[in-house]
């Protein structure tokens, strides 16, 4: 059965005021399966290329927290316990932290962990090689 789910790209910026970003996790919320998960994956090479001065250890620790809470684990504190939809419209909601949400975006889909999956290969892993012969545009 197809269900709505809605995504954002989890971006680290380690100088806000530079506005600098890097993808490092990924949350879908997905109310009619009842899903909502993370996964983040930061690149700690491409994060100090941004700032060589940034503290990967509280970085790491601020994406942990996100994991957890849409996991729903206790070390989340009492927000775990709030119903998905809060949990993630909580993370999805705009700020100026470190780490970040993307806008949220929309799809239908079969497979919400399949989707988190998906997500976090094409928007967080760094890309691969172009084929040959394939050209943009």
């Amino acid at each position: 059965m197809q269900h709505a789910f809605e995504w954002a790209v989890l971006r680290v910026v380690p100088r806000v005021e530079r506005g600098e970003t890097l993808n490092a996790g990924a949350v879908v919320y997905c109310q009619g399966a009842g899903f909502l998960g993370a996964v983040v994956e930061l690149d700690e090479a491409r994060l100090l290329a941004l700032d060589p001065y940034a503290d990967v250890a509280a970085v790491r620790d601020h994406l942990e927290a996100v994991r957890a809470l849409c996991a729903g684990e206790p070390v989340a504190g009492a927000n775990a316990r709030r119903p998905a939809g809060e949990r993630f419209r909580w993370l999805s909601a705009p700020r100026s932290t470190v780490v970040q949400a993307s806008p949220v975006h929309t799809g239908v889909t079969a497979d919400p962990a399949g989707e988190l999956d998906r997500l976090v290969t094409v928007m967080v892993r760094p890309p691969r090689p172009r084929q040959a012969g394939c050209r943009e545009g």
